[in-house]
């Protein structure tokens, strides 16, 4: 049925429907109830994400945490403190140097591991780890080099483990719901989106870690509080450095890996003007890190082109006084959704031609199965419930020999837009292509991303 041809009455009532419809996708399993099977973790990086996952494995009773690792002392009590609290046994504990991971993807106990630790670590300890036999979860990027995610995605294939990255944002509420309009075709087909990470960082960059955020301007590049290697990378780099929270959404929505692929991109660098001016507005100009010279641009903005047509612009906006955005916005033939008035028009639904409505109703019609069914367990578990939701997507799966929803060429072909943004920066902002990391699987590969009610 044409959708120019629903009237907005008929569109309500067949919300239930709708919602039903997608509901009856079948499913593999109990998730969390299920304890039946565990999964054996490793947990590389115990800084504050990594307390926090671990706070949120000892909720469910499907992950044992056999071993933790890190080189600071203090996040590592935390952490035991974590277990402690929640009457699991505590872990083995690898804290000797900064290869001491090694030691832990080694053992023969521990199924996966989950590394949250500064982003150059990632690629190799992902690697190790596969080497070792050992899924891996990894948070975002999950590389730094077009090199270093080729070797990702080879060893993955060569030992046949997973490689998944946490990437929440795929999980929040209103994305899913939109992702759930897209497969409706609601939009009808699309033609254009956008995301970025527009956050503003400053107080984090100048942050040792250990006091809320505003308290103070001091960095240096020693030791691995964030402010200590995340403000190194604004020093050292120019580029969009975070892009998987504006483009994954948009990676799940475009079917990017499954039926389509990114294709090429420019980016393009403002001045370089915030992180130097908070320094010198906060401490004077003879605050002794007034004189760093920062070479991220303080507006990143990258466009894609797809295979199947589709443009993308990205944005990356981490060093400006502003609220935070992720920037999201879907628009085809019928019709946009726009993240920041929370608006929408669909040609033929909305109240009035030409002027946006709400995205209220439209929300909750196609509000996804997954968030109907795990809402009261989502509830608290930071991100807005993300955390839950990345979490089950990695241990259900692995648990029962199963793939994740995100896989190894999803965690490349959305990192890699780091290095592709630099380079495009560096050459006057020419076009590069990206890397096909399926080697051509992606023209035959299904979605398979939230097409499971559990995870």
């Amino acid at each position: 049925m044409s959708l120019k041809k629903i009237s907005r009455r008929s569109f309500i009532k067949q919300s239930t429907f709708v919602g039903a419809s997608v509901a009856l996708l079948p499913s593999k399993m109990s998730a969390v109830k299920d304890s039946s099977l565990k999964l054996r973790l490793g947990v590389i990086g115990t800084g504050l994400r990594g307390q926090w996952m671990t706070h949120l494995c000892m909720l469910r009773g499907d992950v044992d945490i056999r071993a933790i690792c890190d080189i600071d002392h203090e996040m590592i009590n935390a952490t035991l403190n974590i277990i402690k609290k929640s009457g699991n046994k505590p872990p083995d504990i690898y804290k000797k140097n900064e290869h001491d991971f090694l030691n832990l993807v080694n053992r023969n106990d521990i199924d996966a591991v989950y590394i949250a630790t500064p982003w150059e670590w990632h690629h190799e300890m992902a690697v190790a780890a596969m080497k070792q036999g050992k899924h891996v979860g990894v948070e975002c990027p999950a590389a730094l080099t077009v090199n270093d995610l080729w070797d990702l995605v080879n060893v993955s294939d060569k030992e046949n483990k997973h490689c998944m990255l946490m990437e929440n944002v795929c999980y929040r509420r209103d994305v899913m719901a939109v992702l759930n309009m897209v497969r409706e075709g609601v939009f009808g087909e699309l033609l254009h989106c956008q995301g970025g990470y527009q956050h503003d960082l400053r107080d984090v960059k100048f942050n040792d870690g250990k006091q809320p955020y505003g308290g103070g301007l001091e960095f240096n590049d020693k030791g691995y509080s964030e402010s200590k290697w995340r403000t190194q990378h604004s020093i050292n780099r120019n580029g969009d450095l975070y892009p998987t929270h504006g483009i994954g959404p948009i990676h799940t929505m475009l079917d990017i890996n499954r039926g389509n692929r990114f294709v090429h991109m420019t980016s393009t660098a403002s001045q370089s003007r915030g992180l130097n001016k908070y320094i010198i507005d906060q401490g004077g100009l003879n605050h002794r890190n007034a004189g760093i010279k920062f070479k991220l641009g303080d507006i990143v903005t990258s466009v894609i082109k797809c295979s199947n047509g589709q443009s993308v612009v990205l944005s990356h906006d981490t060093s400006s006084p502003r609220p935070y955005s992720l920037n999201f916005r879907v628009q085809g033939t019928e019709g946009l959704w726009m993240v920041d008035n929370n608006s929408i028009y669909i040609q033929g639904l909305s109240k009035e031609e030409h002027r946006w409505e709400s995205d209220e109703d439209y929300l909750k019609q196609y509000d996804h199965p997954l968030w109907k069914k795990f809402n009261k367990n989502a509830a608290g578990s930071g991100h807005g419930g993300m955390d839950f939701f990345i979490l089950n997507a990695f241990v259900e799966p692995l648990k029962r020999g199963l793939k994740p929803p995100l896989d190894v060429y999803d965690a490349a072909s959305m990192s890699v837009i780091s290095p592709l943004s630099e380079k495009s920066i560096k050459l006057g902002s020419a076009p590069v292509k990206f890397p096909d990391f399926t080697r051509g699987k992606w023209k035959k590969n299904k979605p398979i991303f939230g097409l499971n009610t559990d995870y």
